[in-house]
């Protein structure tokens, strides 16, 4: 597998080139590809790629934006014919070209996001515009909530997240989503998973400023569908894995009468790379049926001598009464990108319907 960055090749600038000069006879292929090439493109990554095709594309355009954007409409037409596949994650310049030179005129550019989405997704690129038009930008997405194509809108579920990951966070609406909930409202019900997600992606961010409005959402569409208590139930993750009380009354998660024992760390000692080992045993001594949220928390040592806590899930399942269950789990210490590892003593615990229990030590060594 190559590297993200190569779907950026010459056989990609000649295919879509071609597609280009196919709808605009005014486009002069090999010298947009040489303008590509220009300087230092080898040592670019991956998003300074995209962002060099977004800026040398906008000097062979029309520099009148409405008309640009018109052409952009008939390139992704070609490009569709041409065989070019939807979500093509190299076209994203299309998204970016609106973010970068459309800023200034909102209607054209909120035409031109319902139809590039269609193509490839515009979350990263309708930032910008929610942080300078607020509202009224929010309520162009809440009308894309109910536009028939789901890729439109689940824009508006995603492109509206407060805390979208690997893009800029929108200040106004961590402090107060309300003017988003309407959008979540619309796609509650959607019938694309794919938007459902997202809401439930969206539900999860405003969990982390504002626990209460989600809390108050759940109860309201509890036992709507089984899709929207899914839903609930994923956008509700972090706080499940926080145990917060509230949620975990919500879906009848108490700890009463259920023992842990016999929890060991099989592993006292492990070395980066290998695998730390325990074991416990579970046993539900209510004389009914109980649903049980299994989850384990590491206790990482962090670079300045802190623990810092990584919840785990195991499982969530009916155990019968006096139902008695012996658990075991690996947890991976081999080297990965997102983690750096710090020797030292690091802990484990287990955590019940979200009590969790005393901590055992294992020392982690090179």
């Amino acid at each position: 597998m190559g590297l993200i960055k190569d779907i950026y090749s010459v056989a990609f600038y000649e295919n879509f080139g071609q597609t280009v000069a196919e709808v605009h006879p005014a486009f002069d292929k090999q010298q947009f590809i040489a303008t590509i090439y220009e300087g230092n493109f080898a040592q670019k990554e991956w998003k300074e790629r995209m962002k060099h095709t977004t800026v040398v594309l906008h000097q062979f355009m029309p520099q009148n934006f409405p008309e640009a954007v018109a052409l952009i409409d008939k390139i992704i037409i070609n490009l569709r014919k041409n065989k070019f596949t939807d979500g093509n994650l190299a076209f994203i310049f299309f998204a970016d070209y609106i973010e970068m030179y459309g800023l200034d005129d909102f209607k054209t550019s909120a035409k031109a996001f319902v139809s590039i989405t269609q193509f490839i997704s515009c979350e990263f690129a309708v930032r910008p515009f929610i942080l300078k038009y607020k509202e009224q930008m929010i309520e162009e997405m809440t009308i894309w909530s109910l536009h028939k194509n789901h890729h439109v809108r689940r824009l508006a579920s995603e492109g509206s997240r407060p805390r979208l990951p690997w893009a800029m966070a929108i200040p106004f609406l961590k402090k107060d989503p309300a003017s988003i909930l309407p959008i979540l409202e619309n796609l509650k019900n959607d019938p694309s998973e794919y938007v459902r997600r997202s809401v439930a992606n969206n539900l999860n961010d405003i969990v982390k400023d504002n626990p209460q409005i989600v809390l108050e959402i759940a109860s309201k569409w509890r036992g709507i569908s089984k899709e929207t208590d899914a839903i609930i139930k994923h956008g509700c993750r972090t706080l499940l894995k926080q145990g917060h009380p509230e949620i975990l009354s919500h879906y009848g998660l108490e700890s009463t009468n259920i023992e842990l024992s016999s929890f060991e760390v099989k592993t006292p000692i492990v070395k980066i790379g290998d695998y730390l080992q325990f074991q416990f045993h579970l046993n539900n001594k209510n004389d009914e049926a109980k649903t049980i949220r299994l989850e384990y928390a590491i206790h990482y040592k962090k670079s300045k001598g802190h623990l810092a806590k990584k919840v785990f899930k195991i499982s969530e399942k009916i155990y019968q009464p006096n139902q008695l269950t012996k658990i075991e789990r690996n947890q991976s210490f081999k080297i990965i990108t997102t983690r750096v590892f710090h020797t030292g003593i690091h802990k484990v615990s287990i955590i019940i319907n979200g009590t969790e229990s005393d901590p055992l030590n294992f020392e982690l060594v090179n």
